[in-house]
């Protein structure tokens, strides 16, 4: 699958910054890039839409598999109309965590991540790129931080977006993604032993963008 395109998968928990490096370091290397989490927003953006229940695994596995959406740049087109700004509510975030623990969803949604990995490369990002998707990406990161300095982050962006948000309840939030996310059957996140682990808790992005690139570049050999 992966075997002559080269795979960068970074896996990590929500508000790691995973999303941000993966990016940039993409735009770096000039390689196509994949926010999984983007296709799992996007099915609890129709969910929420149409009411239909985050443990309806048949309904909202039938939403994962006739998706039409379209990624343009910075846009994302579902069934035409731009929603990359509406997937980032909060709400849409929390409802996505908790249908990605469906096993039909994850399932449907799998071909679609995989038909990213187009030369010259790909960039991927989310919670089970190197254990799932792309089990045999040239190069595996685990990028974490500690839930506190997280959940700073996440309440600064909030605040900077101009929505209301309380620290507590913000740091609350992703200590049960946190849960729902190792804790769930299938693909549960967690750091393998055949990925390096990137602790960003005092790190710039620029830091850890550059750890991206460079871990990449002393591993090429392997990709020719």
């Amino acid at each position: 699958m992966t075997s002559t395109i080269p795979v960068i998968a970074i896996d990590g928990p929500t508000a790691s910054g995973k999303g941000t490096v993966a990016q940039r370091a993409a735009q770096a290397l000039g390689f196509h890039y994949l926010d999984s989490g983007s296709l799992y927003r996007l099915v609890a953006l129709v969910a929420l839409n149409q009411e239909i229940l985050l443990d309806d695994e048949p309904r909202l596995t039938a939403v994962a598999a006739t998706l039409d959406v379209r990624f343009e740049g910075e846009h994302i087109l579902l069934s035409g109309s731009d929603v990359a700004h509406a997937i980032r509510h909060e709400r849409v975030g929390m409802a996505a965590s908790k249908l990605s623990v469906l096993g039909g969803v994850r399932q449907a949604l799998l071909q679609r991540q995989r038909d990213f990995c187009q030369l010259p490369g790909l960039v991927a990002d989310g919670r089970d790129m190197g254990s799932v998707v792309f089990p045999d990406a040239g190069l595996k990161i685990f990028l974490t931080a500690s839930a506190e300095i997280r959940a700073e982050r996440r309440h600064k962006q909030l605040i900077n977006k101009g929505n209301g948000a309380n620290l507590t309840d913000v740091l609350r939030d992703i200590m049960d993604r946190d849960a729902r996310d190792s804790s769930r059957a299938v693909a549960p996140l967690k750091h393998h032993s055949d990925s390096m682990l990137l602790d960003t808790s005092h790190l710039t992005i620029d830091d850890a963008v550059a750890f991206v690139v460079r871990a990449y570049r002393s591993s090429e050999p392997r990709h020719g």
